[in-house]
């Protein structure tokens, strides 16, 4: 299970998120059967999702999805948080492997593209709210910063990293969100910048120094005090994080609503039945041809 720490720094003028998702990623890698560059992207994307939610999140009902819309051969990512520390996520090319960058890294990038980057927000009243910027590298962390400025009007700096060993599976994964709020003082700024570049790699710091004591680090001389020593709801000084899908038997029963009588016919003859695959999670429905039947009466169904 990963967890999620809060806090503030330099007299309340930072606000700091900062998360590890190491268990996280690798059950996302072992039900989508990822490569290691979808698993690095994907790892990315849902990470990121989870520190923008619990940004920008007003109610703990609301929910935001990351589209990752890049001209790259990757298709994706796609993911999905909420504030209870549940996030999903899928990519539509899960075994593609792109040439290592030069420094021989995955290259997230190339394998995401530039494009947009689509923002939806479900709030508590489950109205959506949508907004967009300009995907511009492909990288995932410098896009989240991108978006916080242009369409939140919060300057941020955001790291995310996810390192593979083996047959690909994740040795470490985690984030980093550092907002500076209005009036901060410009000395400030430039001390986040200067421990930001004497912390390249995320994943460096957090294999050396765990969750805690990267966040110690990026924030050194900035006065890191930690907000959540126990958070509303859980024992812990922390926020625990899981993959977690909404899926379920009846939703995917229901999903069948949108084939033609004919259509579901067919299913129950040629197939003896349906089997419905959740794009988000993986998990399988054997839908019998009685469960098939039973739903000639039903006009509409939810979609998972």
């Amino acid at each position: 299970m990963g967890r999620l720490i809060r806090g503030l720094a330099a007299e309340g003028n930072l606000r700091v998120l900062a998360a590890l998702t190491t268990d996280v990623v690798e059950e996302a890698r072992l039900r989508h059967g990822l490569s290691p560059t979808p698993t690095a992207a994907l790892g990315r994307a849902m990470t990121g999702a989870l520190l923008l939610t619990f940004l920008l999140s007003k109610t703990p009902k609301e929910r935001i999805t990351l589209h990752f819309r890049g001209d790259g051969p990757l298709g994706g990512p796609i993911a999905e948080a909420a504030p209870d520390g549940l996030v999903r996520g899928y990519v539509k090319q899960p075994h593609l492997e792109p040439p290592l960058r030069p420094d021989g890294k995955l290259n997230v990038g190339a394998a995401v593209g530039r494009g947009e980057l689509k923002v939806d927000r479900l709030l508590s009243n489950q109205e959506i709210y949508q907004s967009s910027t300009e995907l511009i590298s492909g990288e995932i962390a410098e896009d989240l910063a991108r978006y916080l400025w242009q369409s939140e009007q919060a300057p941020s700096a955001v790291l995310l990293g996810v390192r593979v060993y083996g047959q690909g599976e994740v040795q470490v994964a985690g984030g980093v969100a550092v907002q500076v709020l209005p009036g901060c003082p410009d000395e400030v700024v430039r001390r986040l910048e200067a421990n930001l570049l004497a912390h390249p790699s995320l994943t460096d710091l957090l294999l050396e120094r765990g969750l805690e004591g990267s966040v110690e680090a990026l924030m050194q001389g900035l006065g890191y005090q930690a907000t959540d020593l126990k958070p509303v709801g859980y024992r812990e000084g922390y926020i625990p994080l899981q993959f977690g899908c909404r899926c379920t038997r009846e939703r995917a029963l229901n999903a069948l609503v949108y084939f033609s009588p004919q259509e579901r016919q067919e299913m129950i003859e040629q197939d003896g039945g349906a089997e419905v695959i959740c794009h988000w999670c993986g998990d399988t429905y054997r839908i019998t041809p009685d469960e098939i039947r039973s739903l000639r009466e039903l006009p509409e169904g939810p979609r998972a």
